[in-house]
C-alpha cells in the first residue's frame, strides 16, 4: 500500500513538472512576437514620416523657386530671361535712338523717354549736332548676363548709307514685362559678306537643255500670267501663278545636270519685266522696252518630268547656288 501510495502520488507530479516547462515556453514564444510587431510598427511609422517630410520639402522648394534671394538682399526671378521680348523692345528703342535730326530734338527726346531710366539725358549721350539715319533694323543677338537673368546685351543689326552695323544696348528686366534700357548703347560694324568658295560645276546634258528650253519658255510666260498654267504641268499637278505681277521677258539660262531620262533635277535664271504701275496688261518683248520700266534677273528649281515626248513642271522653288 505504500509503494502504491508512492507511486500514485509520483505521476501527477512528473504531469505537473512537464506542462510548467511547456507553458514556460509557450509564453517565451508569445513575448518575442510582440517585440517583432512593435519594431515593424515602428520602422513603418519612420518610412510615413520620410515620405511626409520630402513632400514639404518639395512644396517649400517650389514656393521659392518664384523669388530667389541675392546676397545683397534683391529678389531675382527664377524665369528665363525674355529674349524675344527684350529685342522688341530694344528695335523699338533704336529707331528712335539711332534717328539723329537736329530739327526735331525735343520730338526725340519724348519719344526716347519711354525706354530710359529717370537720371538718363533727354538726348541721352548725343548733343544735338549732325544727322543719321538708320534702316532695315533687325535684331542680331541677345547675351544674358551669367548667373544673372534679369540683365542682357540685345544687339541689333542696321544699315546706314551703304554700311551695315551692330547696335548693342544693355537692358534691364524687372522679372515681370518690363525693360529698360541700363546703359550706353554701343555702335560696332557688322561682319561683311562670307567668302563663297569655289565648287566644280556638274556634268550637264546639252541635249536635253535644248530640248528642255523652248518648253521651259512657255511654262514661264504661262506662270508670270496664270493663262493656261496647267498645259505646262506635269498630271497631278496644281501650281498658283505670279497673277501678272511680273511679265515674262526671257529664259536666259539653263542647267540639266544629266540623269534619268524621265525626271530631271534643274535650274534656270529667269528674266522678268517690272512694270511701272499696274499689273502689265500686254505682253513687254526685249525689243520694246518702253512697255516695261525695268528687267529682273531670278533663279529657279524645278522639278520636270518627261509624259510622252514632252517634258511638264512637276515642281518649282527658288534656287540654290548660282547657275550659269
Amino acid at each position: 500500500m505504500i509503494a502504491g501510495d508512492l507511486e500514485l502520488s509520483a505521476r501527477p507530479e512528473s504531469t505537473s513538472n512537464f506542462e510548467g516547462r511547456r507553458s514556460a515556453r509557450r509564453g517565451w514564444s508569445g513575448g518575442g512576437g510582440r517585440w517583432l510587431v512593435a519594431t515593424g510598427r515602428v520602422i513603418v511609422w519612420a518610412l510615413i514620416l520620410v515620405v511626409l517630410a520630402n513632400g514639404v520639402i518639395a512644396i517649400v522648394s517650389r514656393v521659392r523657386e518664384g523669388a530667389v534671394t541675392t546676397p545683397g538682399g534683391a529678389t531675382s526671378s527664377a524665369a528665363p530671361f525674355p529674349t524675344a521680348a527684350a529685342s522688341a523692345f530694344v528695335v523699338q528703342f533704336a529707331h528712335l535712338y539711332l534717328d539723329l535730326n537736329p530739327a526735331e530734338l525735343s520730338i526725340r527726346a519724348a519719344r526716347l523717354k519711354p525706354y530710359l531710366p529717370p537720371d538718363a539725358g533727354e538726348q541721352f549721350g548725343w548733343d544735338g549736332y549732325g544727322r543719321l539715319q538708320a534702316a532695315y533694323i533687325q535684331p542680331y543677338s541677345v547675351e544674358v548676363n551669367p548667373g544673372d537673368n534679369e540683365n542682357a546685351v540685345v544687339t541689333l543689326t542696321f544699315q546706314s548709307g551703304d554700311r551695315r552695323y551692330l547696335l548693342s544696348v544693355p537692358v534691364h528686366w524687372d522679372g515681370g514685362g518690363k525693360f529698360v534700357v541700363s546703359g550706353r548703347p554701343g555702335v560696332l560694324p557688322a561682319p561683311g559678306p562670307a567668302e563663297l568658295p569655289q565648287v566644280a560645276a556638274a556634268a550637264t546634258d546639252d541635249e536635253t537643255a535644248t530640248e528642255l528650253r523652248s518648253q521651259l519658255a512657255e511654262f514661264f510666260r504661262a506662270y508670270a500670267s496664270g493663262d493656261q498654267l496647267s498645259r505646262y504641268t506635269a498630271s497631278g499637278t496644281s501650281l498658283t501663278s505670279l497673277g501678272g505681277a511680273f511679265s515674262f521677258v526671257e529664259l536666259k539660262d539653263i542647267v540639266v545636270p544629266v540623269g534619268d531620262t524621265t525626271s530631271r533635277e534643274i535650274q534656270a535664271v529667269v528674266v522678268w519685266g517690272v512694270p511701272s504701275g499696274a499689273a502689265p496688261t500686254a505682253e513687254p518683248t526685249p525689243s520694246d522696252p518702253g512697255a516695261m520700266a525695268g528687267r529682273l534677273e531670278q533663279g529657279y528649281r524645278l522639278t520636270v518630268v518627261k509624259q510622252g515626248d514632252k517634258w511638264y513642271v512637276k515642281d518649282i522653288r527658288g534656287a540654290g547656288r548660282a547657275v550659269g
